[in-house]
């Protein structure tokens, strides 16, 4: 079984490759595709304390939303939780992660 310690390492992996897709995009597209996914996860379940925090935080420069994304703070951790990034990382590149965190089981 996987420790709370090793699911966050495997969050900030993918946040980290987040990141990376974004910085290469000059138009930040990624921030549009995560406010997209907040808009429709707020019509299914309703606004919840990390959904509001994300708009919060989506609102900010793209400098301000990587420094979160990249936060090994508490603040950090619980927001990675609950990510509107889902769909930026390339499917190979995510199941690369997983692959990895996988050969950590021993």
């Amino acid at each position: 079984m996987r420790s709370h310690a090793e699911i966050d390492q495997r969050s900030l992996s993918l946040a980290r490759a987040i990141v990376s897709v974004i910085d290469q995009d000059p138009a930040h597209a990624g921030l549009d595709r995560a406010w997209a996914n907040c808009e429709r996860w707020l019509e299914i379940a309703g606004m919840t304390p990390a959904m509001r925090e994300w708009q919060i935080v989506l609102r900010g420069t793209w400098e301000e939303v990587r420094q979160i994304l990249l936060d090994s703070s508490e603040r950090g951790v619980q927001l990675r939780q609950s990510s509107p990034f889902v769909g930026i990382v390339d499917k190979r590149v995510r199941r690369a992660i997983w692959k990895e965190y996988r050969s950590h089981d021993g």
